[in-house]
């Protein structure tokens, strides 16, 4: 298990500085810049906003998860709204009944990764094996193949982007980050980083697992998830998963 934070632009910027000295791996690396740089999403066809007028994207990474994800879902279920969950491959494979359950829900079922890991650190051919068992895993398990995508960390390379291309996945990032896997998140800090300055467009980063974080961070994320549906709510915003709005660099 990953130790520390696990995404937000400060991380990413350190782990790109981290291998500045090898050229070729820096070409590879390049998309990564697509979390911090809007003008890079836009050349590379990369997602981090909703298109529909006043309304945000809901998403969440690493489940299906047995504790947090039903949470996640009784509560959305009891505040109608719907959200787009990325699932990770392995979590899935233990779990197949869960995802299958977010999917006849109403949410939006897309893919994270197969086993979760910084995609630097992986060959091209490990990255492409890797999106492709966790396509397998999650469409046999939600019944359709998903359509949008995010890496691990939110941290793209050139081979996950081009084989992303190829399967036809949108490349979706996000724009406000709950930082719900920090082991020093509460719930009044999570709705805060998701509620401030936030407005209509913006893709909100939460998480309805704790495999890769924090243990316990999940609760939390239930926890604050009323606050930020409430604050929402208060500013004119709907919530609605990535399918139902569009989405836009």
């Amino acid at each position: 298990m990953p130790a520390g934070p696990r995404s937000g632009r400060g991380r990413t910027l350190a782990l790109l500085a981290a291998g500045a000295g090898a050229g070729a791996a820096v070409g590879s690396w390049a998309p990564a810049v697509a979390l911090v740089s809007r003008p890079a999403r836009r050349a590379l066809a990369v997602r981090a906003r909703v298109a529909a007028p006043a309304a945000v994207g809901l998403t969440f990474d690493d489940g299906p998860h047995p504790q947090a994800t039903p949470a996640v879902l009784e509560l959305l279920e009891r505040e109608r709204v719907r959200a787009t969950f990325f699932l990770v491959g392995e979590q899935v494979r233990r779990r197949p009944a869960l995802a299958a359950e977010i999917a006849a829900a109403g949410h939006e079922v897309a893919l994270h990764c197969d086993r979760h890991r910084n995609l630097m650190r992986l060959t091209p051919g490990q990255t492409r094996g890797d999106l492709e068992r966790a396509l397998e895993t999650i469409a046999a398990a939600a019944g359709a193949p998903p359509r949008r995508y995010r890496p691990p960390y939110g941290i793209l390379t050139a081979a996950a982007l081009a084989h992303a291309r190829r399967r036809g996945f949108e490349t979706v990032l996000w724009t406000r980050d709950g930082r719900d896997w920090a082991e020093q998140a509460t719930p009044r800090s999570i709705a805060a980083r998701c509620l401030e300055r936030v407005r209509a467009g913006d893709i909100l980063l939460l998480h309805d697992a704790d495999t890769y974080s924090a243990a316990g961070s999940w609760r939390h994320t239930v926890d604050a998830l009323p606050r930020i549906l409430d604050g929402l709510r208060q500013r004119g915003l709907a919530v609605v998963p990535l399918a139902a709005a569009g989405t836009r660099p």
